[in-house]
């Protein structure tokens, strides 16, 4: 009896493979939804450890499949791998171009006399792609709760020795002592208004010198071309208190990488709304229990 269509077989593997991927699929979009939903880190390292088991049962599908194949004496096929980092079967080794051409007979002659070499229709080599690690927490989700937004008092401003536009000051945030921050402030705001003040600060941004000062924190304001106010916390509220968004939970990052361009995606949807009352896509800047942040006089207008 005359072997099946190797067509028919290479269709019926195509056909497994396809199912396979789909499933796949599936299972990588299940993981991936779980880890949005839960935003912890306790929840990634259950997803890592789930996605190094899904990996080592594909690894043995893989392995039934192909010993099967062998079994039946069907030629290596190089199997498609799913997209997103996790595949789910390796190439099998390329055929050559002899073997790859060569017609199945019953006769030992007919397997040793390959026809001629095709150069137009030699497979290019398929480069292997490497699985890719868990995407982390910090790609998933980028909103506000992202950033360490807290009450401060500045304490003390004075004029930067080396720089005329800018302010260096030592700001109460909560902390065992004062923060040096650097801002350039000073064609908006007097010096004297600059003086033991409540001020929204940004603390999570990494360090970074200004004309020779290191500026650890940023003062949040609303922002024109041709004016900015400093945000003012709520009444009551003290230094130290976290000011949080309804709608967006979460803890901040301890320091934002800059690589990441984490602030530079958030900032464009922080606004003044027609109150002056300072917002993140429409949620208010709010202290528990104390009300919201809000700009004097400043409407509609952008906060950085």
């Amino acid at each position: 009896m005359s072997s099946p269509n190797p067509l028919v077989r290479l269709q019926q593997r195509a056909d497994e493979a396809d199912r396979l991927i789909e499933y796949l699929k599936q299972q990588v979009q299940l993981l991936k939804g779980k880890a949005i939903a839960q935003a912890s880190v306790k929840e990634e390292k259950k997803l890592l450890v789930e996605n190094a088991k899904l990996k080592q049962d594909i690894d043995a599908l893989k392995k039934q499949l192909l010993e099967k194949e062998k079994s039946r004496g069907v030629l290596d096929v190089a199997v498609p791998s799913v997209e997103g980092g996790v595949q789910c079967l390796s190439h099998a080794a390329p055929p050559t171009p002899a073997t790859a051409t060569a017609t199945p007979s019953a006769t030992p002659a007919a397997v040793q006399s390959p026809p001629p070499k095709d150069d137009n229709k030699k497979k290019p080599e398929k480069k292997e792609k490497k699985p890719q690690p868990a995407a982390g927490l910090e790609d998933i989700k980028v909103d506000v709760s992202r950033l360490d937004l807290r009450v401060g008092r500045i304490l003390t401003a004075e004029k930067h020795p080396d720089a005329d536009s800018l302010y260096v000051e030592q700001v109460d945030v909560g902390e065992p002592s004062p923060r040096t921050v650097v801002s350039g402030l000073v064609k908006h705001i007097p010096l004297e208004q600059m003086q033991n003040r409540m001020a929204v600060l940004m603390c999570n941004l990494k360090p970074a010198k200004m004309r020779g000062v290191t500026s650890q924190a940023m003062v949040m304001c609303a922002s024109s071309p041709d004016k900015v106010e400093i945000l003012d916390p709520p009444g009551g509220a003290v230094p130290g208190e976290r000011v949080t968004f309804n709608g967006f939970p979460g803890e901040p990052d301890k320091e934002l990488n800059p690589k990441k361009k984490v602030w530079e995606q958030i900032q464009p949807d922080l606004r003044t709304d027609g109150e002056c009352v300072a917002t993140y896509k429409g949620a208010a800047f709010e202290v528990a229990g104390k009300g919201v942040c809000r700009a004097q006089t400043m409407s509609n207008s952008g906060i950085k």
